[in-house]
């Protein structure tokens, strides 16, 4: 939507620009600030981080060149600093989410419960949300959806990251009359059993938690990325943890119609899937198929193959690069760059990297006891296996041997958590059996 560029010039000229509240200062957030602030994005205006620790704050805003960042404590104080056109910094992130100067949140927790919070108040205020978060769009997204629809607001997943990358490739297949039949996603490294320690040295090296990094070698990160796109756009996984074929280094993605089950291909409303160590990397696909014998001519003729299957392609994603044409989709067309559909269609189970014995307590994504798996929500739901966004914290009641799916029935859910009842709410209002206690 390259217009996006044309009307945030408009808003830059009539001094208007879109009032941007960041929840979250770690990696990606850093990112955003330097493209927001750095580069002063026209008709886009940073006023606000809000991070559990005030220096990580105030990091972002440095690193971007904005060094007179002021800490608020209060809603004047808040509301004041953007009338002086001065950053501003807090702990408390529902100074953001009730500012009335504020036109968009930008959650980039990387959490579930907390963000679910954030994200319904900002709702309630009458924010457009963006969130870069795929664990908590996976987990409650669709009835967080709800919410905003009923509060005439726009909830969506960001440009740039996968899923918006994903997005954007699968409308533009089917504005060309093709039909998606695999939505998929390049990865370089597929491990179960990475963990903190393992993945500590890059960690290190990019500047990143040790636990979201091994959340992306170890697969949870991928199901969730999957999960929502199948939830924007009503598909679903062929088995349990998607096929995820490793190829040899370099092949080339075009060639990815051969790596599926041909029955695959033909499951009625496509399917999501991944590859690893594919080229180019690191970026999304679409296997598309088109029946026209006229225009799988002129395919031909454009160079992608015989058909019936075409495959089309991005060969990156430029995360926070991208995210400010989602905040601009949002606050000007109310539009979302990816959202919930309806119902969940695919979500993220909770799957044991190591046996598991009673009393130990689950360390979430990217931790030592274990990862993520796409399943298709009717068996989520009538299996009462555990979601993955809601295991944090949750403690084993009996032994699961290693790699065996987790149910409701193996655990002791903490008490007085908003995402058990918005998991409530969601199968309540989407008809499904609700797993939970």
């Amino acid at each position: 939507m390259m217009v996006i560029d044309k009307f945030l010039a408009e808003r830059e000229v009539q001094g208007q620009p879109i009032r941007v509240g960041m929840i979250g200062a770690g990696f990606e957030g850093r990112g955003v600030a330097l493209q927001l602030v750095a580069r002063r994005a026209p008709g886009l205006r940073l006023v606000a981080i809000a991070n559990r620790h005030l220096e990580g704050a105030r990091h972002a805003y440095s690193q971007a060149g904005a060094e007179d960042a002021v800490a608020v404590e209060s809603p004047a104080a808040l509301l004041q600093a953007i009338a002086e056109e001065r950053y501003a910094v807090t702990e408390d992130a529902t100074l953001l989410t009730d500012c009335p100067q504020i036109d968009v949140i930008l959650e980039i927790t990387g959490s579930v419960d907390y963000a679910a919070g954030m994200v319904l108040r900002a709702i309630e205020h009458g924010k457009h949300v963006v969130m870069m978060d795929a664990e908590l769009d996976g987990t409650v997204g669709p009835i967080l959806k709800v919410y905003a629809d009923r509060a005439g607001v726009c909830l969506t997943q960001s440009d740039g990251d996968q899923p918006g990358v994903i997005a954007n490739l699968y409308r533009f297949v089917r504005s060309i009359g093709a039909e998606p039949a695999l939505v998929g996603n390049i990865k370089g490294l597929h491990d179960p059993y990475r963990n903190p320690e393992t993945q500590i040295e890059f960690a290190r090296r990019t500047r990143q938690r040790p636990p979201m990094v091994a959340s992306y070698a170890d697969g949870t990160k991928i199901s969730y990325e999957m999960a929502v796109s199948a939830n924007a756009f009503g598909l679903s996984v062929a088995r349990r943890g998607m096929y995820g074929p490793t190829v040899p280094m370099g092949t080339q993605v075009r060639e990815s119609p051969g790596w599926y089950p041909p029955e695959a291909l033909e499951i009625p409303g496509g399917i999501v899937d991944y590859v690893v160590q594919a080229e180019p990397a690191p970026g999304v696909f679409v296997i598309a198929r088109y029946d026209h014998p006229v225009q799988r001519e002129y395919l031909k003729y454009y160079k992608l193959g015989d058909g019936p299957y075409y495959v089309f392609y991005r060969p990156y994603h430029l995360c926070h690069f991208e995210a400010h044409h989602s905040i601009a989709r949002a606050a000007l067309f109310g539009d979302a760059t990816m959202a919930p559909i309806g119902r969940p269609h695919v979500e993220v189970i909770t799957t044991a990297k190591r046996d598991l014995v009673p009393g130990e307590v689950l360390d979430g994504f990217g931790g030592f006891l274990s990862y993520g798996l796409a399943e298709n929500a009717d068996v989520v739901a009538r299996d009462r296996l555990l979601p993955m966004g809601v295991a944090d914290d949750c403690r084993i009641k009996r032994a699961v041997p290693k790699d065996q799916v987790l149910t409701y029935d193996d655990v002791e859910l903490p008490s007085g958590r908003l995402i058990e009842r918005l998991r409530r709410e969601q199968a309540e209002y989407f008809h499904m059996p609700y797993g939970g206690i």
